[in-house]
């Protein structure tokens, strides 16, 4: 017996990274679970895996991401987990942001999560109750280096997160997760430029970066009864990076130069 037997789920940015992680952690609790994700084909590579279903949304539109749910619900017969894991990043000077660029960090990573709590909610509370797990970043507390735009809208979602939990208890558990350096599709750079972060593992205490596994096993925890008493927390999983010293906003103005200099 799984601990999310008989439970409905969904995972936004679910095709890859952490995404694609929780969607199989979820799966082996038990629960059916539907990928969300931008990448048609990757959502469907991920719900192929592990027995599910698929749907292309950008979280951005309300609109569709609202009626993906609602489809999720007639669907599987119930809403009873979210996970508004999908997000972007980018790497330039604040004062070098354009309108657009900004827009597009603060519309994905922060309101992209509004839209998920805001169509899940009702859902959740006309039927069993629910759980909401969102996902941040360690930045939103420690923002680094030339990530302004996505520091600034991941403490958004530390803060959406809190309000959210005040007003749907105790229907609807919100909490988050703040990762840290993650090998995902979105540091794909540290593989690009070895040297430039070298210094990144060997500053952390751990000593190492994380995996996708490593953030899935806390959503997870979160998602389940095992965490019942929990809401409105956000839990930083980032190998000690948020601790004073880490290296990274060192490593991240040496890869600035490399990108100017390219």
């Amino acid at each position: 017996m799984g601990e999310l037997d008989g439970r409905a789920a969904v995972v936004t940015g679910g095709g890859s990274g952490i995404g694609r992680a929780v969607a199989h952690w979820l799966h082996r609790a038990g629960a059916q679970v539907a990928v969300l994700d931008r990448d048609a084909a990757a959502a469907r590579a991920v719900a192929t895996e592990i027995g599910g279903s698929a749907y292309e949304i950008d979280v951005r539109d309300g609109e569709t991401f609202a009626d993906a749910l609602d489809d999720v619900r007639r669907a599987l017969g119930g809403l009873h987990v979210l996970v508004n894991n999908a997000g972007i990043g980018d790497l330039r000077p604040l004062h070098t942001l354009d309108d657009r660029t900004w827009r597009r960090l603060v519309d994905v990573n922060l309101t992209g999560t509004f839209n998920g709590i805001r169509a899940a909610v009702p859902l959740m509370v006309a039927g069993d109750g629910g759980v909401i797990v969102n996902v941040a970043s360690a930045t939103a507390f420690m923002p680094t280096r030339n990530e302004a735009a996505y520091s600034a809208a991941k403490a958004g979602v530390v803060a959406l997160t809190k309000s959210a939990a005040l007003e749907y208890g105790p229907a609807v558990r919100v909490n988050c997760v703040a990762p840290g350096t993650i090998r995902t599709p979105m540091t794909e750079a540290f593989d690009r430029f070895p040297d430039a972060f070298a210094p990144v593992a060997d500053a952390l205490p751990l000593r190492r970066m994380g995996e996708p596994g490593e953030v899935a096993e806390v959503v997870g925890f979160l998602c389940s009864d095992r965490s019942s008493y929990v809401t409105g927390q956000t839990i930083v999983v980032d190998g000690g990076g948020t601790l004073p010293q880490a290296g990274v906003d060192d490593a991240l103005r040496r890869l600035s130069e490399r990108f100017r200099q390219s």
